[in-house]
């Protein structure tokens, strides 16, 4: 398994992950948030995707793909 096997796999997790938070979170919502819910929700340590960390991404990507030579 190369390094973008194992990236496309951690991204993929990580969706089901931020996923199930959201089906998670909605649930808490329908049903009225509890104080003990609302403080779990604030204090979830569930870092922040940003434009550089998509950026490290990209270059990871490419990084593992091998270079294509296409006929003119």
């Amino acid at each position: 398994m190369d390094a973008r096997d194992r990236l496309i796999i951690a991204l993929a997790a990580q969706l089901r992950a931020e996923r199930e938070t959201r089906r998670t979170f909605a649930d808490a919502v329908r049903g009225g948030l509890s104080r003990e819910v609302l403080t779990a929700i604030l204090e979830d340590p569930v870092p922040a995707i940003t434009q550089i960390d998509l950026a490290a991404a990209d270059a990871a990507a490419a990084a593992s793909r091998p270079t294509v030579f296409r006929a003119a």
